[in-house]
């Protein structure tokens, strides 16, 4: 989550700089070949991109990087804290999105949820005149759409399809898309700039494999809630470079965000624990 937070701030920093959405999704698609290479040549070797499932890993693709350019968006118009706070409304959609298009059974007490989580997006929002970036916050609540969207597109391939080899190909359609959109604008960046876009393109991949190799050791009820530790780094980074204190309102909002996401991951987790014996 360290790395992601930064990510978004590398993200956020070459924005001001002039450089496009499209340029960055490039730079950090391409530069994280490097990392996603080396440990696909050391774990699973590179017979794992033989794929049965190319239209799956493609809808995926496209759904994950509709997400990437509105949240790389949403942080170029957003404080980085707030920018961050909205992606946790993913968990949410996801719940939605699980009902709607695999037709899983959501109970009351998770609707529940997903209702008190959005209340807290409201809160972050702050709907009042001359208060509400209304571009940013729609553009992080795409993003988080799509965050979601792409998660549940990977559930409908998962059955076949290993981790590196959906991140590969995740990875590459970020590269294609990138380099069209860089076509229609391509800006030079300067030297401090071009190492900036090199570093998060580091960065976004390592932290990739830092939460596939979690995901590896521990549950993912274990993993879960770490996804929110992303708010205090992001926090530091906001004020340390923009000097940007997080509003009060974020902060509230942030929680009962967090707070109905961990209720979801709870009672999803015991939808697949077993029962108890009695002794």
């Amino acid at each position: 989550m360290a790395c992601m937070a930064c990510l978004s701030a590398i993200v956020k920093w070459t924005g001001s700089r002039g450089v496009p959405v499209f340029e960055i999704i490039l730079f950090r698609n391409l530069f994280a070949f490097i990392p996603l290479g080396l440990y696909i040549a050391r774990t699973t070797g590179f017979s794992v991109l033989r794929t049965q499932r190319p239209l799956g890993h493609a809808t995926r693709s496209i759904v994950g990087l509709t997400g990437m350019v509105c949240g790389f968006s949403a942080v170029q118009h957003l404080p980085l804290t707030e920018a961050t706070a909205l992606q946790f409304t993913s968990p949410l959609f996801m719940t939605a999105l699980s009902a709607l298009l695999l037709s899983e059974k959501v109970g009351r007490h998770r609707w529940a949820a997903v209702f008190v989580g959005f209340l807290g997006v409201l809160i972050m929002a702050r709907p009042i005149p001359g208060e509400m970036n209304v571009p940013g916050v729609t553009l992080g609540i795409l993003s988080a759409l799509g965050a979601a969207g792409a998660m549940v597109a990977i559930r409908q391939i998962s059955d076949t399809e290993r981790g590196p080899t959906i991140v590969f190909y995740f990875t590459l359609g970020g590269v294609v898309l990138g380099a069209v959109g860089s076509a229609f604008h391509w800006v030079t960046p300067d030297p401090l700039t071009l190492a900036a876009l090199v570093l998060g393109g580091l960065i976004g991949g390592v932290g990739q494999l830092f939460l596939t190799e979690a995901l590896r050791q521990a549950p993912v009820g274990v993993i879960a809630p770490f996804d929110y530790t992303q708010l205090v780094w992001a926090s530091l980074l906001g004020l340390v470079i923009w000097g940007e204190l997080p509003h009060p309102l974020t902060l509230v909002g942030a929680v009962v965000v967090a707070a109905s996401g961990v209720y979801i991951l709870h009672r999803e987790l015991r939808r697949f624990r077993p029962p108890s014996r009695p002794g």
